[in-house]
């Protein structure tokens, strides 16, 4: 069984910084995928940032320059710096592991970020 487990989030004023991890354990293989993904009241989720247990990154336009995923493939945790957050960056932000040979994901149960203007 594969858990995926999000930390941090929470309230922070318009250009202020804030961070989540994220910890993957379980039978999880060599290759796999992790990123972030948000979803805000009313809209789809969406892509944030994806990096590769390579180091490959992959960016969304609207988190480029201002946020940067980093992952510790020891620990299978991945971590998303945000900073210069604005009201637009409010949502859940949901972790998820792509175990990149049997093509099977997996979600935290997400957490909160909210930027007061």
């Amino acid at each position: 069984q594969v858990q995926v487990v999000e930390s941090g989030g929470g309230l922070v004023q318009a250009g202020g910084s804030l961070g989540l991890s994220c910890a993957a354990s379980g039978m999880i293989f060599n290759i796999y995928v992790m990123g972030w993904y948000r979803q805000a009241p009313g809209k789809e989720r969406e892509l944030v940032a994806t990096i590769t247990n390579s180091g490959s990154t992959t960016y969304a336009d609207s988190a480029k320059g201002r946020f940067t995923i980093s992952r510790d493939n020891a620990k299978n945790t991945v971590f998303l710096q945000m900073n210069s957050l604005r009201p637009e960056d409010t949502a859940v932000y949901y972790c998820k592991l792509r175990l990149v040979l049997i093509s099977k994901d997996y979600w935290g149960q997400g957490t909160q970020v909210t930027v007061s203007s």
